[in-house]
């Protein structure tokens, strides 16, 4: 059981995969011991003939002969077929759970985790690493340990036969393999580099391509196509050393393995020179010679590749090793009170917010304010438990909300954040993401709150039109605004708003927020933003800076508190909208 669970870490499989892998090994091992049985049949033939032309004893009969081979094709095909189902058929299965692992594993992860992951390396690892595995569990795992038990067993029977001509026969197996062992530790460092310069291209075509327009605006494109060009030649020269290296000691474990046929003849012919064997002794080692190395001579290009999987295999282990966000599959709470109790977060060994305390109401709307990296937005976060704070606690209705499943917890939350995500598909059904089931009556009145319909009449399909990648064919406005009418369809108890209508003009702004107050009557509304003007109707206003706690209370409060920091930042943002452009004629 032990052994299970090393294998199974070393090689990313799952319970079903190792014992997929076991049946591939068992008919593998009777494949081969199936094929050298063929080889006994040729060898009783060819002791025929031998006795035929020495003492004249009659040929074999034909139909037994036919009988005979007729029967090791059959049990050929049954057990070949066996062997390619076990190896192949069953470990596709194993792929596919391992893809569907991945993704519910990815779904239950904080989202911490993703901050320190790029989506370049994420991809690579999903696709990428899962496609290597695949190759190394259908055709690596099953043949090269069936091979190591059937050329145990043949070299059993062989010993048992002539232990001389069996060392000769047999010798090169283990100081190939030796030799290939040796070499493990440069494989995997060769594996890491190779890997590590595949993410350098990705991140770079990705980086070009999602910043094509800053590219092209600053007439940079030939300095980001050399810089690509570089990383792919860095690539290049990285897999060609590093197959270079692999390819030296594989082929040199193979020529040393082959010279078990010329010690085989050299020992051989001793023994028969001094009357110790016979001939067809010696035709028997040399007909078994070819099946036990067919077999290794492809398990010596296998062995490499695992070497090589042990990269892939441990970013995989690396994902199912990060703790999941879990907690209780129900959620009661007494009202929909946020506290925090001196919250402490730090991210990446930085601390973000330091003994954050504060209460936002159920029925009203408390507006985090204050500079840029004061840690509003990490506050709205903690507070649906996207991130799990490192110190104190954040209850909802008196229910520590890192007891409760994160699932569970998000029923009552809408949300809607400065970086909106969007759907390749209609307005409608990106809209309908909000509540599942939702009727069209809905999410129209839900589009229609939001300030949709301005610009969705406007679509050649109205709600019916699809809005591309990420909503591209719609401006920042107009996307998150129908982040908004998700929000609005939901209609949760707790709404989180961060920089919801950073991308809207004033007039839509306006509009957005007259639905905002409208539909969120009731509700415990939680807004981060660094307009002021947009939280000048809040209820409560808490004013973070360096990730702590320096002012709360009513806007009014808080704007007539002389020399406070929210009066300052109303005064500058103040002073700033009478800000205007100005020629040097005018001046």
């Amino acid at each position: 059981m032990l052994f299970d669970k090393r294998f199974q870490r070393k090689f990313a499989l799952s319970d079903e995969g190792v014992t997929t892998v076991k049946k591939g090994t068992l008919w593998t091992v009777i494949v081969n011991l199936v094929v050298v049985g063929g080889m006994g049949i040729l060898y009783l033939l060819m002791m025929r003939f031998m006795d035929t032309l020495i003492d004249g004893s009659p040929l074999p009969g034909i139909p037994l002969f036919l009988l005979g081979t007729l029967a090791f094709l059959v049990l050929s095909f049954i057990t070949h077929y066996q062997q390619y189902r076990a190896t192949y058929g069953l470990v596709y299965e194993e792929v596919k759970a391992m893809r569907v692992g991945l993704a519910e594993r990815l779904r239950r992860l904080p989202l911490s985790f993703f901050g320190r992951r790029d989506l370049a390396d994420l991809t690579e690892t999903v696709m990428g690493d899962v496609n290597r595995m695949e190759h190394v569990w259908s055709h690596v795992l099953g043949y090269l340990y069936g091979s190591y038990v059937s050329t145990a067993i043949i070299a059993v029977v062989l010993l048992a036969m002539d232990w001389r001509l069996a060392i000769a026969c047999l010798w090169g197996v283990p100081v190939a393999f030796a030799l290939l062992f040796g070499s493990r530790k440069m494989a995997e460092r060769n594996a890491e580099r190779t890997k590590a310069a595949a993410l350098e291209v990705s991140d770079g075509i990705q980086e070009a391509l999602e910043n094509i327009r800053e590219i092209r605006a600053t007439n940079q494109e030939q300095r980001f196509l050399d810089a690509l060009n570089a990383r792919i030649d860095a690539h290049e020269r990285t897999m060609i050393r590093g197959e270079l290296a692999t390819g030296l000691f594989v082929n040199g474990a193979s020529v040393i393995m082959r010279l078990g046929v010329a010690t085989t003849i050299l020992v051989g012919a001793n023994l028969i020179v001094s009357g110790q064997v016979d001939f067809m002794t010696l035709f028997l080692f040399l007909l078994v010679i070819t099946r036990v190395y067919a077999p290794f001579d492809q398990s010596l290009a296998l062995i490499a590749e695992v070497f090589l999987s042990q990269v892939s295999a441990d970013r995989l282990m690396q994902i199912y090793d990060t703790p999941t966000a879990e907690g209780v599959m129900t959620f009661e709470p007494a009202g929909h009170d946020i506290v925090f109790k001196n919250v402490g977060f730090a991210y990446d060994n930085e601390q973000v917010l330091k003994a954050v305390s504060f209460t936002a109401k159920e029925g009203q709307v408390t507006a985090l304010v204050g500079p840029s990296g004061s840690g509003k937005s990490t506050c709205a976060r903690l507070a649906a438990r996207l991130w799990d704070a490192t110190e104190g606690a954040i209850e909802v209705g008196g229910v520590n909300i890192a007891t409760v499943d994160p699932e569970v917890l998000l029923g009552d939350y809408s949300m809607v954040f400065q970086d909106v995500t969007l759907f390749d598909d209609t307005v409608m059904e990106n809209i309908r993401l909000g509540k599942h089931g939702a009727t069209d009556a809905e999410v129209l009145a839900a589009a229609a709150a939001a300030n949709c319909d301005e610009f969705v009449d406007k679509l050649p399909a109205g709600y019916g039109t699809p809005i591309g990648e990420n909503g591209a064919k719609l401006s920042g406005g107009e996307r998150q605004r129908i982040s908004i009418a998700r929000a609005l369809l939901k209609d949760a108890p707790i709404v989180l708003l961060d920089e919801a209508t950073a991308s809207l003009d004033v007039e839509n702004e306006t509009k957005v927020q007259g639905a905002l107050s409208r539909l969120l009557t009731g509700k415990t509304v939680l807004v981060v933003a660094h307009r002021m003007r947009t939280v000048e109707d809040a209820d409560k206003i808490v004013v973070l800076s360096d990730g702590s706690v320096i002012e709360e209370g009513a806007p009014g409060e808080l704007l007539a508190r002389e020399g406070g920091v929210f009066a300052r930042m109303h005064a500058l943002q103040s002073a700033s909208a009478q800000w205007s452009l100005q020629s040097q004629k005018d001046a």
